[in-house]
């Protein structure tokens, strides 16, 4: 039986498919412009050339001057840290711009860097790219213009027999053949071109890719980025669940009262709840934009927390609250954060226990500034063992409430307590937070 992977027709497959992999490099922008890459590295010689030795009637001993004269000048710029930023970036550009683009769209952490030198290792290795990208210009430069040379020759020995000397060969004589033999230096060019261009790619990776300090510097913004997201969930479920529970609770509390003037009062509380939760979703929005012509100072604090009484009050829960302490003096993040967990706090109540009494203590320590939150309510009835809005996402809120609290280097404890729900927590005045 005959192996079927050297049949003829296993072969007559085989070499097409080869054949488009050979020739699929020439159609992909990369490779033409890393092929100007390339050719961009001999321009400092060429600018050198034209002081010393002259580029015309250059001798042999003359051209192995052009790729030795500047690597002087370019070890001195390297110096410089905003020359590895450059060369990074027109890296980038020109030998990843695939890879570059997706990586301006947030999709691909980069393989080259583009910053700064930072240190002498940095200097040293921006230092060695310039001198390796100067060689290899010169290298693909006078290839670029020299093998097409070849190929002109090739054909005028073809056609009228004309000698032609190129590259220290002389081509003499006149042989139909030739000219089956033209392509080959135009096909050596171009493989040349993508073998290069692949090698320079890996070397700008090692040369110019990221230190261990700047990969460093990488994961912790993005850990940051995540924190900030994770951060914005917990916003947007405390704001929304806190709005759309006031919501149902009112028009509950409405429908059952049959009440001209106590659903005129529940309308209104719905449309001030709806508006602070739109203001919530649009601040949100505007910071996944990554609009920052408004910080951190536009979020509710504690100082707003009348708001969240009144709305409470206004779902039917009768409040007994208290506040205590300086709470204008609170560091930003830790009034942020209570207003949330406050809001959280009583969407709970009202969620899983309905409009019921409620005590609320808001505290600051005069002498530590510590901000402690002590919110009370009666354990929902046999009757009603989840409240309104039983299902999914159940205990989503106090896990929430505990990340906050754990972000801030505080504490959050919830559970039954002496015959009632109780939901205790503490924070520090900790400053060392401000980016929360």
């Amino acid at each position: 039986m005959a192996d079927v992977s050297t049949s003829p027709a296993a072969l007559a497959t085989r070499i097409p498919r080869a054949a488009r992999a050979a020739v699929a490099p020439l159609a992909r922008a990369v490779t033409y412009t890393r092929w100007l890459h390339l050719l961009m590295g001999a321009v400092v010689a060429a600018a050198c050339g034209l002081v010393y030795p002259g580029l015309f009637d250059l001798r042999t001993a003359d051209l192995l001057w052009l790729p030795v004269l500047p690597v002087l000048p370019l070890v001195a710029v390297a110096m410089v840290p905003a020359t590895r930023l450059a060369e990074g970036l027109q890296a980038r550009l020109l030998l990843t711009p695939g890879e570059h683009a997706r990586h301006q769209q947030g999709h691909l952490a980069p393989r080259i860097a583009a910053a700064p030198s930072a240190s002498r290792g940095d200097r040293a290795r921006t230092a060695l790219w310039l001198v390796l990208r100067l060689e290899a210009g010169c290298l693909t430069a006078l290839l670029s213009v020299q093998l097409p040379n070849v190929t002109g020759a090739l054909v005028a020995a073809a056609s009228d027999g004309t000698p032609t000397a190129v590259m220290g060969l002389r081509i003499s004589g006149h042989h139909w053949w030739y000219a089956l033999l033209a392509p080959l230096p135009l096909a050596a060019l171009m493989a040349l071109v993508v073998a290069a261009g692949s090698l320079m790619t890996a070397a700008a990776t090692r040369l110019l890719g990221p230190s261990a300090a700047e990969r460093l510097a990488a994961l912790e913004e993005r850990t940051e980025r995540l924190l900030e997201h994770n951060r914005l969930a917990r916003e947007l479920h405390d704001s929304i669940g806190h709005a759309l529970t006031v919501a149902v609770v009112q028009a509950g509390a409405a429908r059952a009262a049959g009440s001209a003037e106590f659903t005129d009062r529940a309308l209104a509380a719905i449309e001030e709840t709806g508006r602070s939760a739109l203001e919530d979703l649009e601040r949100v929005l505007r910071l996944l934009r990554e609009d920052t012509a408004r910080g951190p100072a536009d979020r509710p604090g504690l100082t707003d927390a009348e708001r969240l009484l009144e709305s409470a009050r206004a779902a039917g829960s009768t409040l007994d609250a208290e506040v205590t302490g300086p709470l204008e003096e609170l560091p930003g993040p830790v009034s942020r954060e209570g207003y949330r967990i406050l809001q959280e706090a009583l969407t709970n109540v009202l969620r899983h226990a309905g409009p019921v009494p409620v005590t609320v203590r808001v505290a600051v320590a005069a002498d530590t500034g510590a901000l402690r939150l002590d919110v009370r309510n009666p354990l929902p009835g046999p009757g009603r063992p989840d409240g309104p809005f039983a299902g999914p996402g159940r205990g989503t809120g106090l896990r929430g409430i505990r990340e906050r609290a754990a972000l801030l280097g505080g504490e959050a404890e919830a559970g039954p307590y002496e015959g009632e729900w109780r939901l205790s927590v503490t924070l520090p005045p900790d400053r060392s937070h401000a980016h929360v």
